[in-house]
């Protein structure tokens, strides 16, 4: 069993602020093809398209991170050139879309650990052809609380499977590789300390299970298969639940293993979407649901708003960057539509 050279105890960073590979055969490539975001070290000037990127910002889907994306322009009072929007970079890969606001890149992942590795191998080398310095990256996404209401935060302490491993398992070569699933805990408290006394969500820190499955492996009853009874099923939850294990996802485990490998600060911001030892189906209506996740990007908005010595609690921009007056914005409008 292999632990890929890396220990388990934690480590800060790398020496400098740059993104280092620990790939030595990626240096002697004539052109290195991320090809799952059309992007590639030959093809395109990284260095000038993303030199400056900060904040790394993945979400499972691409309209929910389109969203974030518009949010955040408003949040930190980004400008486009007049007449221009906001572009999918990546929409001819097909797979995954990528959006860039200022330092920030907004990435949807897809879903489980297979997706979100691929896509993080790839930012990974993003950053390292781009020349960023010291990016943070965040997950934000959805989760089933154990002991926690749907509606609140929870922040990832650090990642286990499902057997309660704190480390991703790999079969690499034929031999299984474990890289231990770490993540920044100074991030994670600095993230908890940005709530404030109205916000309409609780923050809890806790211990993450990541699952490779949504169904079976997550303890469902609702599954096309199920072999257990619902008493082994809360049995399970109430003795992972004194383990601290708060909630369950599926990309948290990859997402710590990858980044604490490449040295690279991450944190885990996921919304409840219903309290597991209640039940298994999210019946919340569709309007609350798309209010609750709204709640990471808040979170993870006040955070680069705080690091660019922004205000925390106000938008920079109230409304479309080009529009002044908004009132009479909808009557020049009116008297310019054209009527039969």
């Amino acid at each position: 069993m292999s632990n890929s050279g890396h220990d388990e105890e934690e480590r800060d960073s790398f020496d400098d602020a740059n993104v280092h590979l620990c790939n030595p055969h990626i240096a002697g490539m004539e052109q290195d093809i991320l090809y799952h975001l059309a992007l590639g070290s030959g093809s395109h000037d990284l260095v000038e398209m993303f030199s400056d990127v900060r904040y790394v910002c993945m979400g499972g889907t691409p309209k929910r991170m389109e969203s974030f994306a518009y949010y955040l322009m408003d949040e930190i009072g980004y400008k486009l050139p007049a007449g221009t929007t906001l572009l999918d970079i990546s929409h001819m890969s097909y797979r995954y879309s990528m959006f860039k606001v200022g330092p920030v890149l907004c990435f949807s992942h897809g879903m489980g650990i297979p997706s979100v590795g691929i896509l993080l191998h790839e930012v990974i080398k993003l950053m390292y052809h781009a020349q960023c310095k010291n990016p943070i990256f965040f997950r934000l996404g959805t989760c089933g609380g154990i002991g926690i209401e749907g509606g609140n935060l929870v922040i990832t302490e650090s990642a286990v499977d499902g057997l309660l491993r704190p480390y991703l398992e790999l079969p690499v070569l034929g031999k299984l590789q474990r890289k231990p699933a770490i993540l920044d805990k100074q991030l994670a408290n600095d993230l908890k300390n940005l709530r404030l006394d109205d916000d309409p969500f609780s923050i809890t820190v806790g211990k993450t299970m990541c699952t490779y499955d949504f169904y079976e492996g997550q303890g469902r009853l609702d599954g096309a298969f199920c072999d257990y009874t619902e008493e082994d099923k809360l049995n399970f939850l109430k003795k992972i639940h004194k383990e601290n294990i708060v909630n369950m996802e599926m990309e948290s485990l990859c997402f710590a293993a990858l980044c604490h490998q490449a040295g690279i600060r991450g944190a885990v911001i996921c919304v409840t979407l219903l309290n597991r030892l209640n039940g298994d189906q999210v019946a919340t209506p569709k309007e609350t649901l798309s209010n609750w996740q709204e709640y990471p990007q808040l979170l993870v908005a006040r955070y680069i708003k705080k690091n660019m010595g922004l205000p925390v609690n106000k938008p920079q921009r109230e409304y479309p960057q080009v529009v002044k007056c908004p009132k009479k914005h909808s009557m020049v409008r009116q008297e310019s539509a054209s009527f039969e």
